[in-house]
């Protein structure tokens, strides 16, 4: 695992132009992101915590890992039918979903040279990987600094907590973080996410 490039610098800039975010972050002064060099895993793993906590996505993540073997790779995912991937929690159509991604062999393609844009666009083409999918694959395995993930709850309600008293605050005014945080949002959104958390987030 690797550190994302520019954490101390992000953790600087942040807390000098947010007084709110300053005080997260005072609160975790020796946690960083931790990032996974592991297309597959990414994915699979993000496809597991779609639309859950992050509790109940660890359980069934650390239940698949097991019926894996304790290595979850094509070979292993392979080797699991749709039944036995349901048995460690999933829903059917995450079964399948993470089928696809594996016959996708993402693994080969040169996902460094690509844009946010072309690596949102290439990814989505694979059904079950949408917006809040290809947004933790942008943060957690290529470590793009940017990215406010808006299709996120977790992040969302964060936000509404720290900066607007729990109220909802509306679609174009939660978007108005991305000049907030700029050029930093990913950094930004992981500390918005373990302000909620016990465990830190990851994908």
């Amino acid at each position: 695992m690797n550190m994302l490039i520019g954490w101390d610098k992000a953790v600087k800039d942040l807390s000098e132009n947010d007084d709110v975010i300053a005080r997260i972050i005072a609160n975790y002064p020796d946690e960083r992101m931790e990032m996974k060099n592991d297309t597959l895993h990414t994915l699979v793993r993000s496809i597991v915590g779609q639309q859950i906590s992050v509790k109940a996505a660890d359980a069934i993540w650390n239940r698949l890992e097991k019926a894996c073997g304790n290595s979850i790779n094509e070979k292993n995912l392979l080797k699991l039918n749709t039944e036995e991937l349901r048995e460690t929690g999933l829903s059917k159509t995450k079964s399948s979903y993470i089928l696809n991604v594996v016959d996708a062999n993402l693994s080969e393609k040169k996902w460094e040279n690509m844009s946010d844009e072309e690596v949102t666009e290439e990814l989505c083409k694979i059904k079950g990987i949408g917006p809040w999918t290809a947004d933790m694959f942008l943060i957690f395995r290529l470590g793009r600094t940017n990215i406010l993930p808006l299709g996120d709850i977790g992040l969302v309600n964060a936000i509404n907590l720290h900066y607007n008293d729990k109220e909802k605050l509306r679609k174009e005014e939660l978007a108005k973080f991305k000049d907030k945080w700029s050029p930093w949002s990913s950094i930004a959104t992981w500390y918005m996410w373990r302000s909620l958390d016990p465990v830190p987030v990851e994908y």
